[in-house]
């Protein structure tokens, strides 16, 4: 079964799908309880893959992002400084960081299949 949103795709000869996904999926954190978002972020990893090449050459592209902890207000002020610790890098992320990866794989006309890691060096290793 084609999923409907690669249909749609099809008909127009062009698209691009970006998923949001989570660093956690491919390296876990032993202090940050991880395993729901696991299981359905690393579904949607499995899934960029797949379709991104299926329909490459109809002109859609499919990508993810891959945000380590970002400030959100799912994630307590009296946090904040724990959770940079988590990252390489020392701080948490900005929302308009990702923001600015997703523009950016927008115009990036031939990226496809990419899971795009802003997660400030987390993915890179301890």
């Amino acid at each position: 079964m084609v999923p409907a949103y690669a249909c749609q795709r099809r008909i127009q000869g062009s698209g691009h799908i970006v998923t949001i996904t989570t660093t956690l999926v491919d390296h876990p954190v032993a202090e940050v309880p991880s395993v729901l978002a696991s299981l359905t972020k690393g579904g949607l990893n499995a899934a960029t893959r797949s379709p991104a090449i299926a329909y490459a050459g109809k002109g859609a592209r499919v990508n993810a992002v891959s945000p380590g902890i970002i400030k959100t207000p799912l994630h307590p002020v009296d946090a904040h400084e724990t959770l940079a610790e988590l990252h390489p890098v020392g701080r948490m992320g900005e929302i308009s960081e990702i923001v600015d990866v997703v523009l950016y794989l927008e115009s990036a006309a031939f990226v496809t299949g990419e899971i795009l890691h802003v997660d400030g060096g987390q993915s890179a290793g301890r």
